[in-house]
C-alpha cells in the first residue's frame, strides 16, 4: 500500500512539473495594453500628375493623375505630438513611380498594350517606340511626357469609431536600407486636445534566447471589423543589427515562428513593435516577410529618432491610462473605472480604455472586485472625542494651578522679614554645618509610648524682638457717659437714652 502511494505522488508530481512549462509559457493577458493604444496603420501612395504631349497626330496635351501605391505596414506612436516610427520600404520605394505612370497614360490614350508596371517597355510602331522613349524619365528638352511626382503618407490611428481618411503625415527621415527606421510627423492636428497615446520603449534587447514577447499590429485599417493583430513569440540567437536583425525561435519547437510572422508581415504587421514580456515596453519592429521574421532592436529605432530630432516622451493620456491600467489589473475594478473615463475624456476614442472600462463596469462591486471586499470589511470602531477634550482641560487647569501656587511661593510678603541675599546665606549655612560636625552628637531621648522622635537642631537661636506694650495717658483715654435718669452706660455720639429714652445732656 505505501509503495502504492508513493508511486501515485510521483505521478502527480511528474504531471505538475510537466504542466508547469505550459503554464509558464502562456504569457499576461494584459502585457500588450499599454502598447497596442499607440499602434497605427500606415499608408503611403505616389500622386502622380503626367501630361503626355501626342505629337503624332494633331497636337495634343492628355492630363492624366494616378495614385499609386507604395507601401503598407504598422507604426507606432513615440510622442504626444503623433511622431511614428515605422520602416523605410513602407513609405520609400526603390521603383520609379514616373515609369509606371507613362506606361499607363500610353497604354489608355494610343491604345497599345503595354504592361502597367514599373518596368520600360518597347511597342512595335518606331514613331510610338520614339515617343514612348521620350515619355520615359529623365526629363530633358525632347520630353513627350512631363510628370510631377508627390509622396502622400496616411496614418490611420486605432479608434473608435474609426477614421475614414487618417491623418496626412510627412516624411522626416528615411534609412539607407528598406528595413531601416523611418520617422514620420502628422501635418494636421493629432486626435484628442492633449495630443495621442504614445508607446514606452524600452532601454536594450534581452540577451537571453528565448526571451518571450508581442507582436502586435494591423492587417488592414482599424475599424469595427478590424481589431489589432497579437501574435506571441520568442527571440532566437544573435544580438540584433540593422542588417540581420533578431531571430525568431520557439523553445518548445512546436511553431515554426518565423513562418508564421512572415505571414503577418506580408499581411500587414510589416513595422509592427515588439513587445517586451516583462513589462509591455518595445524592444524592437518586426521586419522580413514570405517564410522569413525577423526584428531589428531598439537601439535602431532610438538612432533613427535622435538622427531626426524627434524626442520620444509620454503625456497625460498615458500617465492616466497606465494608473487606471495597475488598478485594473490588480482587481480594483471600482477604481480603475474612473480612470479610464478620465482617459476617454482626454482622448475620446481610445478603443482600448473604452473596451477595459466596459469590463471594469461590469464587475464593479462584484465578488472580484477587490475594492469592495475591502470596504464589507467592518471597520474598527473609533474612540469618541470628549474623553480627550476632558483630559485636555484637567491637564490645563493643573498647569495653571501649579503657576499660580510656583508664583505664589517665589512671592515675598510685606509682612515677612527680608531673606539676606544669597552669599550671606551661603556663609551662614556653612558655618551652621561647621558647627553641627564639631559638636558632640548625642542621642535624642526616646519616649516609650510614642514613635522615636528626630531632633532637628537650628544652626543658630531665633531672636524673639519683644513687643512695645503701649500705655494710655488720661489724655489718651476716651470719657464714658451715663444717663442720669436710670444709670445705664452711653455711647459718646448718643443724645437719648437707649434704655429709658431720657435726653442726654451735652
Amino acid at each position: 500500500m505505501a509503495r502504492l502511494t508513493a508511486l501515485a505522488g510521483g505521478v502527480v508530481a511528474t504531471l505538475v512539473l510537466l504542466a508547469l512549462p505550459a503554464a509558464a509559457h502562456e504569457h499576461p493577458s494584459g502585457i500588450t495594453d499599454l502598447v497596442t493604444p499607440a499602434v497605427v496603420r500606415v499608408e503611403a501612395s505616389s500622386h502622380v500628375e503626367i501630361t503626355l504631349l501626342d505629337h503624332i497626330g494633331e497636337l495634343m496635351h492628355v492630363e492624366r493623375s494616378y495614385d499609386i501605391p507604395l507601401g503598407v505596414g504598422t507604426g507606432i506612436v513615440v510622442n504626444p505630438e503623433g511622431a511614428v516610427v515605422t520602416l523605410t520600404r513602407v513609405v520609400k520605394t526603390d521603383k520609379d513611380v514616373a515609369v509606371y505612370a507613362a506606361n499607363k497614360i500610353f497604354a489608355e490614350h494610343h491604345k497599345v498594350k503595354i504592361p502597367v508596371d514599373f518596368e520600360r517597355h518597347k511597342v512595335k510602331d518606331d514613331l510610338l517606340e520614339h515617343h514612348l522613349k521620350e515619355c520615359y524619365p529623365p526629363k530633358t528638352n525632347v520630353s513627350t511626357c512631363i510628370i510631377n511626382v508627390t509622396t502622400n503618407v496616411t496614418i490611420f490611428p486605432n479608434v473608435s469609431p474609426a477614421d475614414p481618411k487618417g491623418i496626412k503625415a510627412d516624411i522626416v527621415r528615411t534609412g539607407s536600407q528598406p528595413d531601416s527606421p523611418a520617422v514620420l510627423i502628422p501635418t494636421g492636428r493629432a486626435v484628442g486636445s492633449v495630443g495621442m497615446p504614445t508607446a514606452p520603449l524600452a532601454d536594450k534587447v534581452p540577451d537571453q534566447q528565448g526571451s518571450p514577447t508581442n507582436v502586435a499590429g494591423f492587417t488592414d485599417r482599424p475599424g469595427a471589423n478590424v481589431k489589432e493583430t497579437v501574435e506571441i513569440a520568442h527571440l532566437g540567437k544573435g544580438g540584433g543589427g540593422q542588417d540581420a536583425g533578431r531571430s525568431f525561435a520557439d523553445p518548445e519547437k512546436k511553431v515554426d515562428e518565423p513562418v508564421k510572422l512572415g505571414a503577418l508581415v506580408d499581411r500587414g504587421l510589416l513595422g509592427a513593435p515588439v513587445i517586451g514580456d516583462k513589462d509591455g515596453h518595445v524592444i524592437g519592429m518586426l521586419i522580413g516577410g514570405g517564410k522569413e521574421a525577423r526584428m531589428i532592436g531598439i537601439r535602431e529605432i532610438l538612432a533613427a529618432l535622435a538622427k531626426a530630432g524627434v524626442a520620444p516622451r509620454r503625456g497625460a493620456i498615458d500617465a492616466a491610462f497606465e494608473a487606471a491600467l495597475t488598478r485594473y489589473h490588480t482587481k480594483y475594478y471600482t477604481e480603475a473605472a474612473p480612470g479610464f473615463q478620465r482617459v476617454l475624456e482626454l482622448y475620446p476614442g481610445n478603443v482600448v480604455a473604452a473596451t477595459l472600462l466596459q469590463t471594469s463596469l461590469q464587475k464593479r462591486g462584484g465578488p472580484e472586485d477587490a475594492g469592495s471586499r475591502q470596504v464589507v470589511a467592518p471597520a474598527p470602531r473609533s474612540m469618541p472625542l470628549w474623553p480627550f477634550i476632558v483630559a485636555a482641560g484637567v491637564l490645563f487647569a493643573a498647569a495653571g494651578a501649579g503657576v499660580f501656587l510656583l508664583w505664589r511661593r517665589r512671592r515675598t510678603p510685606d509682612d515677612q522679614p527680608d531673606q539676606p541675599p544669597p552669599l550671606v546665606a551661603a556663609a551662614a549655612a556653612a558655618a551652621a554645618a561647621s558647627a553641627m560636625s564639631s559638636a558632640p552628637t548625642s542621642p535624642p531621648p526616646l519616649d516609650e509610648s510614642a514613635n522615636q522622635t528626630v531632633v532637628v537642631r537650628r544652626s543658630q537661636p531665633f531672636q524673639v524682638i519683644p513687643q512695645q506694650k503701649q500705655v494710655l495717658t488720661a489724655q489718651d483715654q476716651p470719657s464714658v457717659k451715663y444717663c442720669t435718669a436710670c444709670g445705664m452706660r452711653l455711647g459718646a455720639a448718643h443724645r437719648f437714652c437707649g434704655y429709658c429714652g431720657h435726653p442726654i445732656e451735652t
